[in-house]
């Protein structure tokens, strides 16, 4: 018997190890070397198969922008697929926007991989891939399942096993259009630097997972980040004076701390206090590295 729905789909949210940039191709896009890492903060989906062809959101928590990445997601790929089902996607969004967690990637990734079974197309992992980074590029790391080694403008992926990991993630209350951040002085600066004798990095050196899991690198994105919301500074101190470090994620608004990574006396792990701690309009969580996508299995 076909399936008519599934339920309780997690699309879960990432963090950047750290990031760099390595330069700009000449559409504008940004090349970049990074690590990501899946964790336990995620979105859940809800999909119905409909069979008149239409696909239609419900947002079961904030509202969602009108023709956002699920239902763009969606449409790629019946249009790609020919096939003359449709979707409704029920959405309870609990990943915060606008925060370089790469929650609305997440989503749009849950939605091509539930819909690939749900409609019976049996597509490929790689198919599924390109149709991901069309829709941007954030998404194919989603749907590749495994925390990775990324570059290029995010295509390039080289799975990585990463060590179970505690962090404390928190938002302030601004969100950072990525366009804002990316043609920011600072960043066109580090970008007009950029050269691949200095971005010679490679899986090699990713390879190097305690060194990664405890802050190698940088993310070349927050002073432009910090310069435009000085909120994102404000989190970053924050944390550093609980844990002993912080970093902000992709573009931000997000930052987060390494648990019990620092060497600092002052560091401690969060417990319920670190929640109610938080600053009025801040919203921020406990967070685990995940070791694989929850739906990884599902384009194999």
């Amino acid at each position: 018997m076909a399936l008519r729905s599934l339920h309780d789909l997690p699309a879960p949210a990432k963090l950047n190890a750290f990031l760099r940039l390595a330069g700009r191709r000449d559409d504008g896009y940004h090349l970049l070397q990074s690590a990501f890492v899946l964790i336990d903060w995620a979105d859940v989906l809800h999909i119905e198969c409909r069979h008149d062809g239409r696909l239609a959101r419900h947002d079961l928590g904030p509202a969602l922008p009108d023709d956002d990445l699920c239902l763009r997601a969606a449409r790629a790929l019946q249009q790609a697929s020919g096939t003359t089902l449709g979707a409704d996607l029920h959405v309870d969004k609990r990943v915060p926007w606008g925060a370089g967690m790469g929650g609305g990637s997440s989503d749009a990734a849950t939605v091509l991989l539930a819909l690939n079974r749900l409609w019976r197309l049996h597509w490929p992992r790689d198919r599924l891939l390109a149709l991901a980074l069309a829709l941007g590029a954030d998404v194919p790391f989603f749907v590749g399942g495994h925390n990775a080694w990324v570059e290029g403008i995010g295509e390039r992926l080289s799975p990585l096993a990463w060590p179970a990991t505690d962090y404390a993630v928190v938002k302030p209350p601004v969100s950072l259009p990525t366009r804002d951040v990316f043609v920011h002085p600072a960043t066109r600066a580090v970008v007009d630097q950029a050269s691949t004798a200095i971005l010679a990095g490679s899986l090699a050196e990713a390879q190097q997972v305690q060194d990664l899991a405890s802050g190698w690198g940088r993310n070349d994105l927050q002073p432009a980040a910090e310069e435009l919301a000085p909120e994102v500074a404000q989190a970053a101190r924050w944390l550093e004076a609980r844990f002993g470090n912080s970093r902000m994620t992709g573009s931000g608004s997000a930052v987060y701390a390494r648990v019990g990574a620092s060497n600092s006396p002052e560091a401690t792990r969060p417990d319920a206090g670190f929640e109610r701690d938080l600053p009025a309009g801040w919203v921020g969580r406990s967070c685990r590295s995940l070791p694989i996508h929850p739906l990884a299995g599902w384009a194999d």
